[in-house]
């Protein structure tokens, strides 16, 4: 890996960052001399009751935070520990708190496939939230009831989470492109009051109907006694039993009033991918949510007030949830639905020239695909503006860094994030006042001990293992909905290393306190017992010419395990004796011998998750003959099928 940085911060943006002002008033509160990211870190993780204090108030966080900095069992510490359990607070009062200050300033931009901006002002969110929220009392929503939302990214999905948390009450969403059974399986759990959808939504220039499956969503989930229905694409025709949004907002609402509820009372509720079974429904707090939000942007993003931050994402991925929470540092939410490449692979970047984004965030795979495309940013846009670039969902490979700085920016922040659905936010993140490596994610996140694992429990760095966190963090989950006594909760996370967070990611901590990710661990391959990630072979099968997307997996073959490749070629090519060869020989050069494929299959399309993620489970699970737990997990479950009965691994 190497050590000569990609990028290094000028040290005019050191001085002006967020986290160098946080850094002064640490070492003014404790009569301390830190210096920079690293002795910052450990002391954070040291005195974690300190610095979660030490950020209440830097952040201005709006509420009551008690006596209490947090209360620790004495049987699980760091699993059953209660953070600020004396505190009262509201996650949409801190969101909105920014109105006062800047009413006529924009709070959300909306674009589409269509490239036309719409924009509402902070005056005007607030405006709207109220009279959301003033409906949602009328249904009897409170404290403890759930609302949710079947939507995509637009500025009244924001406005339905803040009217639904403004009452104390829990939001749970999901994105139009979940097939029907899909949601069932995460509302039918969660059993929501009141439901928003739209009457359709747009993706790759065509129009998609919505509100026909949002009424079968109504009619399987006996708890919903409300549909709110939001004219997007126009032309629908709403029954009587259905709200119309645009009704809601056209009525004198009363003043937006909050009801501050305990840090611990449930936000969100996200789920898992469900590709192993029934999707988790993971309960997230308020105040875990706020204020590992405010960290993760002002401290690690280095957002701040009148900063415009745009993430591609949907609804039914944690990113929305995250990107949100901006709003509470005073940042315009720039939202956007729709392919990322329609009308062509510029759409996403002259959206951030036309708004003026400052943090701009993706997937791993855009970034691929736009170097598969030979589509380069640099040439093509300004991007004046643009001070971050986050990406996530997947391992960022050391070639894509080299294209964002080749091809994107020469100076931002390339921040690669990982954390997941199971924390809502990031273990390890960016440092604006760090320097950027190939391929390596920053820094771990301040006041999380993380750790890497070996097979003997032992903390190691430059050597590759597990990714444990080894104390008390504020938004680790409240637990799991219908989980009452926890168990399956402790068993998901805590029970592989007594009271230790294990996140099931196989990483390595680098000299320079970085990470690199090779993969999930339940998808590690094992032939002849030596461990290898599967992003290492990604990393360079996918960089040919020839080859658009592939996955890996663990064949069990005659006692061992064998690797097998499946590749999805470019139109007109074919996978011949001379691709298999150069194939073979790109990875045994750039990686080991083992890690070369003893199959090397072509295949049309490759499965994933709705939130793009490999299901390298469900092709292993294919292939072995098992049932795949739950197709309607996937985006494309169609695709499965060719990985069935292939004679190519019966020999």
């Amino acid at each position: 890996m190497s050590q000569h940085p990609l990028w290094r911060p000028s040290t005019t943006r050191v001085a002006n960052a967020n986290l160098t002002e946080f850094m002064d008033t640490v070492n003014r509160q404790y009569s301390l001399r830190l210096t920079n990211y690293d002795q910052l870190y450990q002391w954070s993780i040291d005195h974690s009751d300190a610095f979660w204090q030490t950020l209440w108030s830097f952040a201005s966080v709006v509420g009551d935070m008690g006596e209490r900095i947090v209360e620790r069992s004495p049987d699980f510490p760091n699993k059953d520990s209660r953070w600020f359990p004396d505190a009262k607070i509201n996650f949409a009062e801190n969101l909105l708190q920014w109105a006062k200050d800047m009413p006529n300033n924009e709070a959300i931009v909306f674009s589409g496939e269509d490239e036309n901006a719409t924009s509402i002002t902070w005056a005007e969110l607030v405006q709207q939230t109220s009279g959301v929220a003033a409906y949602l009392k009328e249904c009897g929503v409170e404290q403890g009831d759930v609302v949710a939302g079947y939507l995509p990214n637009i500025a009244q999905t924001v406005v339905a989470m803040l009217a639904t948390a403004s009452l104390g009450a829990t939001w749970t969403s999901t994105s139009p492109d979940f097939g029907v059974d899909s949601v069932l399986d995460r509302f039918g759990q969660t059993k929501p009051k009141v439901l928003f959808t739209t009457d359709g939504y747009h993706y790759n220039g065509k129009t998609h109907d919505n509100l026909a499956k949002a009424r079968e969503v109504r009619e399987g989930v006996d708890s919903i006694a409300h549909l709110v229905v939001i004219p997007f694409v126009g032309g629908a025709t709403l029954n009587a039993d259905e709200t119309c949004f645009n009704a809601i907002l056209k009525k004198p609402a009363p003043e937006l009033t909050f009801t501050r509820v305990d840090f611990d009372s449930p936000l969100y509720v996200l789920y898992s991918s469900g590709t192993t079974g029934k999707p988790k429904c993971i309960i997230h707090s308020v105040g875990g949510m706020l204020l590992n939000h405010l960290k993760e942007h002002q401290l690690h993003s280095d957002v701040k007030a009148g900063d415009r931050v745009f993430y591609f994402t949907t609804c039914g991925w944690m990113m929305w949830n995250w990107m949100a929470s901006a709003l509470a540092s005073g940042a315009t939410l720039i939202l956007f639905d729709g392919s990322p490449f329609y009308p062509d692979a510029g759409v996403l970047w002259r959206l951030t020239d036309n708004q003026g984004v400052t943090l701009f965030g993706t997937s791993a795979k855009y970034l691929e695909a736009q170097e598969k495309q030979a589509y380069l940013p640099m040439d093509e846009h300004k991007l004046s503006t643009l001070k971050t670039l986050c990406s996530t969902g997947s391992v960022l490979a050391p070639e894509q860094f080299d294209f964002v700085y080749d091809n994107i920016k020469k100076d931002v922040q390339l921040s690669s994030i990982a954390g997941g659905t199971d924390i809502c936010g990031c273990f390890v993140l960016g440092s604006p006042i760090s320097p950027v490596y190939r391929g390596q994610s920053q820094v771990r996140g301040l006041a999380l001990d993380v750790e890497v694992f070996n097979n003997e429990g032992k903390p190691v760095q430059a050597e590759k293992g597990e990714l444990v966190c080894c104390n008390s963090f504020p938004n680790q989950p409240v637990g799991f909905w219908n989980d009452p006594d926890g168990k399956r909760y402790h068993d998901a996370y805590w029970g592989k290393i007594d009271d230790i967070w294990f996140h099931g990611d196989y990483v390595e901590l680098t000299q320079q306190n970085g990470m690199v990710f090779f993969g999930r661990s339940d998808a590690i391959l094992n032939p002849g017992g030596v461990r290898i990630g599967t992003a290492e072979i990604y990393r360079h099968v996918n960089q040919l010419d020839e080859i658009i997307d592939s996955v890996v997996i663990g064949q069990e073959w005659q006692n061992d395990v064998r690797v097998v490749l499946f590749v999805k070629l470019k139109p007109g090519i074919d996978l011949n004796d001379n691709l298999e060869r150069k194939i073979r020989t790109t990875i045994r050069t750039s990686c080991t011998p083992r890690h070369v494929p003893a199959k090397i299959i072509p295949i049309t399309d490759i499965p994933r998750t709705k939130s793009g993620k490999l299901a390298e489970i469900a092709v292993r699970d294919v292939v072995h003959g098992r049932a795949v737990a739950q197709l309607s997990a996937l985006d494309n479950p169609e695709s499965l099928d060719q990985y069935n009965h292939r004679p190519e691994l019966q020999e």
